[in-house]
């Protein structure tokens, strides 16, 4: 009897102790405003983690506390998987990393050039103007899975959507102004100018694009489309 209420005893304790630490170890998300794309009236909300810096050695040191390998050992694999990596993206592989992901390397032209188009008379551009602006990573479903299963959400807060300043004809305005001083615009710049958010910007510029009567044509696809003048 006294073996069996210590075992509770000790197994209560157990318990409480283990939901202390899974209390602790939580993320937040945030409660975010979309812009209303669809023509439906009203925002939409998303939802997004609220992240947290985590440095290269706070990484080596969590991977460390799992003893099978000393730190040295962990540095060693790490910086070999990332030398390698970036060899195999260099010569055209798509990397799968089971587990992890699929890694490739993305293309664009350098910044102070204009992407050229499928048009007559484009100038077309050569090796040395287009180079590795990015990498693009898809996660493997088994760490998503893996992920979600360990990931305990609590509620974060809320976070609104940006408003310009300025009215739709004064942000036309100041994007025409722009292109006549710097030839061609970037989602970025549009967002400097206005202070509208990223999406509501892109999505903005999309439309005026799209309207002649407003001067601004577009060029280029996707991460490579800027904003020019119409002629």
């Amino acid at each position: 009897m006294i073996k069996r209420r210590q075992c509770l005893v000790f197994l209560k304790t157990f318990a409480i102790f283990a939901v202390k630490i899974r209390l602790t170890m939580y993320a937040k998300y945030i409660k975010r405003e979309v812009p209303d794309l669809n023509g439906t009236g009203r925002t939409q909300a998303c939802y997004k983690m609220e992240l947290k810096p985590m440095t290269f050695q706070q990484f080596l040191s969590l991977c460390h506390r799992e003893g099978r390998m000393d730190e040295s050992q962990i540095l060693s694999a790490m910086s070999l998987v990332s030398e390698k990596l970036a060899l195999c993206m260099a010569e055209g592989y798509s990397v799968k990393l089971d587990g992890i992901g699929t890694f490739n390397a993305k293309l664009g032209v350098r910044d102070d050039m204009l992407p050229d188009a499928f048009e007559e008379g484009e100038t077309s551009r050569n090796a040395k103007s287009i180079m590795v602006n990015g990498v693009s990573y898809r996660a493997d479903k088994e760490l998503i899975r893996n992920t979600d299963s360990k990931c305990l959400l609590v509620r974060g807060g809320e976070s609104r959507l940006k408003k310009s300043p300025f009215t739709l004809e004064e942000r036309i305005q100041k994007a025409r102004d722009f292109l006549n001083a710097h030839h061609f615009m970037k989602v970025p710049d549009y967002v400097r100018l206005t202070g509208l958010s990223r999406t509501t910007a892109a999505e903005e510029l999309r439309k005026l694009a799209h309207d002649p009567s407003t001067g601004i044509t577009s060029q280029g696809n996707r991460s490579q489309k800027v904003y020019i003048l119409r002629q």
